[in-house]
């Protein structure tokens, strides 16, 4: 198993540097991650430094609350796709999802995965923050809406990541859409669980350590 093709190298720091950016895309293209997922004020100057490299550009939108206007996460994706984001990492609007709304939440997501078109949409769910129902109704939502991932964390909640939430999300989505395991995944053991249980992606900014054995 070649954990290094699950793993988005992730740097969102809001104080993140363009040094650090840098170094971020430089480790990424060294290692062989699968991609890495940076703040969209970073996009186009990654975009650059992954000139000619396989890895995928990753840019997050509406993050870390998911509480913008939809037209405003439209805006926001779009542009990341103008600078060259491959992926684009969404912040469910956790409100709506949380009062029941659910004809927003899925027209919330459903319009930016139109604006993207056939690029990746991970929606991103705070798993740690819901109770089981409503993970699950959260999963349906996303399927319904068209998108192709269900991500678990912003890694600016806790907890994080979980086996059981991503078991939970497994039973729900099947094999409809893919899963994305991101907040607090710092060792390789951790990883590989998660890899067992049928993730796609691993999100991390520990990604260096993921490489070394346990």
């Amino acid at each position: 198993m070649h954990i290094k093709k699950y793993i988005d190298h992730t740097l969102l720091r809001p104080d993140a540097t363009s040094p650090e950016i840098q170094k971020l895309c430089e480790e990424a293209i060294y290692h062989g991650f699968y991609g890495v997922c940076v703040h969209g004020c970073h996009t186009l100057f990654a975009r650059y430094l992954l000139r000619g490299s396989p890895v995928k550009l990753v840019t997050v939108v509406g993050f870390p609350m998911g509480a913008g206007s939809t037209e405003a996460k439209v805006c926001e994706a779009m542009d990341a796709i103008d600078n060259g984001a491959d992926e684009l990492d969404m912040v469910i609007n956790l409100g709506a999802l949380k009062g029941g709304d659910d004809a927003y939440v899925v027209q919330d997501i459903a319009k930016v995965k139109h604006a993207i078109g056939d690029h990746i949409l991970k929606v991103i769910i705070e798993s740690g923050t819901l109770d089981p129902e409503t993970i699950r109704r959260a999963c349906g939502l996303i399927v319904a809406a068209g998108a192709d991932f269900v991500k678990t964390s912003t890694g600016y909640s806790s907890p994080g990541a979980t086996l059981g939430d991503v078991q939970l999300i497994k039973d729900a989505v099947g094999d409809a859409i893919r899963i994305k395991a991101s907040g607090g995944i710092r060792d390789r053991t951790t990883a590989l669980q998660y890899i067992e249980l049928g993730v796609s992606r691993i999100g991390t900014s520990s990604g260096l350590l993921l490489l070394q054995s346990p």
